[in-house]
């Protein structure tokens, strides 16, 4: 074992080249917990489980907001006037038609929007990612800051549960808008938190696979909607939002029961007491390491003060080579996340089944799943995100070329755009995790999300748009998702990397990367 008394972060000056690389926090961890055992996955699994309630929150209004059916009254005087096929609603009388179900299946029968414009009509959906974007300034660095990965989870669960509860009682389309705007802010942080927290709790080995628990449990949330929305066909839309609501909120009684907090914030933050204690919980029988003779010695300027909120941000921005990086990961985010939040949305465009569209796309996140979780280890990042960011822009793009000349082929070409628009969100959140320390790692993902969510607030505008010409939907889909996945052509390759801690050891690793190439 290498000296103890030797610090675990040292400070580092790039000019010296001959310098060793400090020791990281991950060989250190790895060295307490062992091999993975079942505390940390029983950990990883509690923590991962947000993502299914995420998922529900994200995707509800494909149910909640959707335009019933309707049929014309079964009268013979007005048969020549009223087509379900042909007639626009909006120009028949009113005795000339009825819903085929009651009219609080849907917010648009309940409060009569069906004649609305498309702003009104997305105004809820649109409010819910403008409350992710806002969420996301205000509440991205707590994590990194003062609050930890735990309780910002927790703040985060409960926050969107009240909010989901509250929903189901609202009076009109506004106060429903601004709900669905506190949930948003509420959401933003969750698949953040719960896949920082569950990754900084293994070790390198296991970091891929981990973190692929969480978008197996946000497939499940997917899944589970048209489960939900077919029991409850022909019964109120609100209904969804108080099942939906309810296990949220039992979720947040074991979070703060069971769930720990990650030891490397605690660490970076001078809490070693704490973070000892943790790694001796969730520590493999077999190891027989004494906790206590480990040197978890920090910066003590870094460690002991108490940065404001925004720190982690100022940090990204000040380094050169690390903006560089946030920008393009965040270009490649903006275009995954339109095509990723904007085709579900799209598929009322499709001749086909609402329901079966959103179980297909559901069950198309599962290879996306099985592909990060079995290959994560053994592709290249930025290979698979520029092959699967082209793969998804070219099938969305065929879609709006070739439109009704395709038949049931659009349902197909659809689901390999989502399945390969799902593949590339789950690579880019792992990558993100590798290319940023911890000090900033959470703060990073979160700018990553937010423009994969500020992808999505143009989303339902597009849809709306393309009912008339698809190019607005499908076609607009596939070349930006296409142009922004060159941007990862500006990001460094991080397969088998060992995460760092702070921003002298990612500058030393990169530093020695180069030297070896060159």
């Amino acid at each position: 074992m290498a000296d103890s008394n030797r610090p675990l972060l040292s400070d580092f000056n790039s000019s010296e080249s001959n310098l060793p690389p400090p020791r990281s926090l991950d060989e250190m961890i790895e060295q307490c917990i062992g091999n993975f055992g079942w505390a940390q996955f029983l950990q990883a699994a509690l923590v991962s489980l947000a993502w299914v309630f995420d998922a529900q929150q994200t995707f509800i209004t494909v149910f909640t907001d959707s335009q019933p059916t309707w049929h014309c009254t079964e009268s013979e005087r007005v048969e020549s006037v009223c087509n379900t096929s042909s007639s626009n609603l909006c120009t028949l009388p009113n005795k000339t038609w009825s819903w085929d179900f009651n009219p609080h299946v849907s917010i648009i029968s309940e409060w009569g929007l069906q004649c609305a414009g498309s702003f009104l009509k997305g105004l809820p959906a649109s409010s819910f990612f403008l409350g992710c974007l806002i969420g996301g300034l205000v509440l991205s660095t707590l994590a990194d800051s003062s609050l930890g990965r735990k309780n910002m989870l927790l703040l985060s669960c409960l926050i969107m549960s009240l909010s989901s509860m509250l929903t189901a009682f609202s009076t009109s389309i506004w106060v429903y808008a601004f709900l669905r705007f506190l949930n948003g802010c509420g959401r933003t942080t969750i698949g953040t938190c719960a896949l920082v927290l569950s990754t900084e709790l293994v070790g390198k080995k296991w970091r891929g696979k981990v973190g692929a628990m969480g978008f197996f449990c946000f497939t499940l949330g997917f899944l589970s909607l048209p489960m939900l929305g077919y029991i409850n066909n022909g019964n109120s839309w609100r209904y969804l939002y108080v099942w939906t609501s309810i296990p949220t909120l039992i979720y947040c009684c074991l979070v703060w029961i069971f769930v720990r907090e990650s030891p490397r914030w605690l660490i970076v933050k001078g809490r070693k007491e704490e973070a000892v204690s943790i790694l001796q919980s969730i520590a493999s029988n077999a190891i027989t390491m004494s906790f206590t003779n480990l040197c978890f010695d920090v910066q003590e300027d870094q460690s002991k003060s108490n940065p404001d909120v925004y720190d982690a941000l100022k940090i990204l921005v000040r380094k050169s080579w690390s903006f560089r990086r946030l920008l393009a990961a965040m270009v490649v985010g903006f275009g995954i996340g339109m095509v990723y939040y904007g085709m579900p949305l799209a598929l009322t465009n499709l001749n086909f089944n609402l329901y079966l569209g959103v179980v297909f796309n559901a069950l198309s996140e599962f290879p996306a799943f099985l592909i990060t979780f079995f290959f994560i280890d053994k592709i290249n990042r930025r290979d698979a995100l520029i092959g699967f960011t082209a793969l998804s822009g070219i099938s969305s793009a065929l879609i709006a070329v070739l439109g009704q000349q395709l038949g049931s082929l659009q349902i197909v070409l659809e689901l390999v755009s989502f399945f390969s628009a799902c593949t590339a969100f789950n690579m880019t959140l792992i990558y993100t995790i590798e290319m940023f320390p911890t000090c900033v790692r959470n703060s990073a993902i979160a700018m990553v999300r937010q423009a994969l969510v500020f992808g999505g607030v143009f989303s339902p505008v597009m849809v709306a748009a393309g009912r008339e010409n698809q190019f607005w939907s499908y076609g607009l889909f596939g070349l930006v998702i296409a142009l922004c996945g060159l941007f990862v052509f500006g990001l460094p390759e991080t397969r088998g990397s060992v995460l760092c801690d702070t921003m002298e050891e990612e500058e030393y690793k990169t530093l020695a990367k180069r030297q070896f190439i060159g």
